[in-house]
Parts: C-alpha cells; sequence; structure tokens
C-alpha cells in the first residue's frame, strides 16, 4: 500500500523522545540562562535529535558547553567575541550573542565598541546591524 492510500501520515510522523524529558529540559535551562529563552532554531534541533539521535544531541551540547565557556575567559568576554565574530559574518545569531553578552553584564560602551571593531573589517552593514541589535536589546532587555 502507498502512503497516498492510505496510512502515510501515521508513518511520516517524527517519532516519540528518545531522550529523558528532564535531561531535555536540563539541556535547553542552559540556553535560558545565557540568553534568557530558548531560540526557536535551537528549540527544533533539540527536538528533532531528542527524537532522532539523543546521543548526538548530547555531544553536541557537551561541545557546545566546553568551547563556549573557556577557563580563560569569563562569560561576558567570550560571549563579546561571539557578538563581534557573528557581526563581522553579518549573522542573525548575532543578537542572541550580543544579549548573552549584556545578560552577563557587557555594558553599553563595550557592545558598542565590539560593533566598532567589526565595522573596521566587514564596514557599515556590520556597524549597522550592531547598532539595531543594540537599539534592540536596549527597547527590550530582558
Amino acid at each position: 500500500m502507498s502512503q497516498s492510500e492510505g496510512g502515510g501520515e501515521r508513518e511520516r510522523k517524527l517519532p516519540e523522545l528518545q531522550m529523558d524529558l528532564a535531561e531535555l529540559e536540563k539541556l535547553r535551562q542552559r540556553y535560558v540562562e545565557l540568553i534568557g529563552f530558548v531560540p526557536p532554531r535551537i528549540q527544533a534541533r533539540t527536538d528533532l535529535l531528542a527524537r532522532l539521535d539523543p546521543e548526538l544531541l548530547s555531544m553536541q551540547e557537551a561541545l557546545r558547553a566546553h568551547a563556549m565557556y573557556p577557563e580563560c575567559f569569563d562569560t561576558k568576554t567570550a560571549q563579546l567575541m561571539l557578538f563581534g565574530m557573528l557581526l563581522v559574518q553579518l549573522s542573525d545569531a548575532s543578537h542572541l550573542h550580543a544579549r548573552a553578552a549584556y545578560r552577563a553584564g557587557a555594558t553599553w560602551q563595550e557592545l558598542s565598541a565590539v560593533v566598532g571593531l567589526a565595522f573596521l573589517f566587514r564596514g557599515l552593514s556590520a556597524a549597522n546591524l550592531g547598532a539595531q541589535i543594540i537599539q534592540e536589546l536596549a527597547k527590550n532587555p530582558g
């Protein structure tokens, strides 16, 4: 029987969670602590892999935690650097790391200085995006 002949939708649904819900929520809580919420793409990735490949999800998150929190940098410094790196790429994820840096104690001056550094190597596009991100963060710092 083909999918079009019936029963196909049932077969096409994603499997149930293969990861303990408490463990999944613990992984997501790291994002809430850092950024204030779980961004939609991260929510989607963690949901999908918790259903299809929880081992890969655990490995990704362990690698992320190891790289994102080096012992030689405090969280604010690491997040300011990530904000700048992503801003130079004009990445839409730059706003998440600006927010994380702000939540970790970065000042408006520090965020603006990162935008200035990004401007040196990416130009007005980075300066414009960075200014927009800081203005939006100032309007909604929560």
